[in-house]
C-alpha cells in the first residue's frame, strides 16, 4: 500500500486480518474474534480449518458476514502436506464458508528450485478456492533472494492473489520492513498483493510495514493496535486525522 496515510484507527483496522492460530486456542477465544472484528471493523478473521464453520456462523449471527471476511489457513504451518491434501483442506474450508485462503507453499520443493511442483501445489489450492483469493505464505526469512523471486513468480503463474511474508511461527521470523519492501517490489510486478505477518504488535510497526508496501496485515494484536491508534487520535485531535494528516516517517536507528 505504502501511502503513508493509514494513521487512523479505522483505516488500520480495514487492512488487518484479525488472527488466532495458536494450537492451544480454545473455542471461547476463537469466538471472540468475530465479535471483535465486528466491533473494530477488521478486514477479516483468520483461523484454522477446525474453526471455520463456527466462525462463519458467528459472523452471520452478528450480521457482518458480508463485511468481515473469513480467512482460513491451508497446509499450516509448515506446508509439508501433499498438494491433494491441501486441495481437500481448501475445498472443505470453502464449504465451511471461507472467503479467503492462506496457504503455505512447499518450502522443500522451493529450496530445491523444483518450480513446477511449487506452482502445481499452489494451483491445486487456487482451483479448490473456486475464485476466492489465495494468499501464498513464503517464509521469506528462510529464503534466498532467488528463492523469493521464484516463489512470487510461481504464485502469480498459479493464479494466487497475495504473497505473504510468513506464518508467524518458528522457524520463520517476524516480518521486517526490508522483507516487505523487497516482496512488494517483486509482487507488484505481477499484480499480486502483499500480506505481512509475524511480530506486528503495535501501530508504529503496522504503519511501517504498510509504508513499505504491505496491502494487508496478519496479527493477533489487532485490538491493541486499533486501541493504540484511537488513543493517538484522542491526543492529536480526530479532526486532523480525518482530513488525512500523514504520520511522521520513521527514521532509521
Amino acid at each position: 500500500m505504502g501511502e503513508g496515510k493509514l494513521s487512523g484507527a479505522r483505516e488500520l483496522a480495514r487492512v488487518i486480518d484479525h488472527t488466532l492460530l495458536r494450537p492451544d486456542a480454545r473455542e471461547a477465544e476463537i469466538l471472540r474474534l468475530p465479535d471483535e472484528a465486528a466491533q473494530y471493523g477488521f478486514a477479516a478473521v483468520c483461523v484454522a480449518p477446525r474453526w471455520a464453520a463456527r466462525v462463519r456462523g458467528r459472523l452471520e449471527e452478528l450480521g457482518v458476514g458480508g463485511e468481515v471476511r473469513l480467512a482460513v489457513v491451508v497446509g499450516f504451518p509448515h506446508g509439508t502436506t501433499t498438494s491433494a491434501a491441501k486441495a481437500f483442506e481448501a475445498a472443505e474450508a470453502v464449504r465451511a464458508g471461507a472467503d479467503e485462503l492462506d496457504m503455505v507453499l512447499s518450502l522443500g520443493d522451493l529450496k530445491d528450485l523444483r518450480m513446477e511442483r511449487v506452482r502445481a501445489d499452489i494451483a491445486a489450492v487456487v482451483e479448490a478456492a473456486a475464485g476466492r483469493p489465495v494468499k501464498v505464505i513464503l517464509e521469506t526469512a528462510l529464503l534466498t533472494a532467488e528463492e523469493r523471486a521464484r516463489a512470487v513468480e510461481a504464485a502469480a503463474l498459479a493464479g494466487a492473489t497475495y504473497v505473504k511474508t510468513g506464518t508467524g511461527f518458528p522457524p520463520g521470523k517476524p516480518a521486517t520492513e526490508e522483507d516487505v519492501r523487497e516482496l512488494a517490489a517483486l509482487a507488484h510486478l505481477y499484480g499480486l498483493r502483499v500480506k505481512a505477518s509475524g511480530g506486528i504488535r503495535d501501530a508504529r510497526t503496522a504503519r511501517r510495514l504498510l509504508a513499505a508496501g504491505a496491502d494487508r496485515l496478519g496479527t493477533s494484536s489487532g485490538v491493541a493496535i486499533v486501541k493504540e491508534a484511537e488513543e493517538e487520535e484522542r491526543r492529536r485531535g480526530s479532526d486532523g486525522l480525518e482530513q488525512g494528516v500523514e504520520f511522521e516517517e520513521p527514521t532509521e536507528g
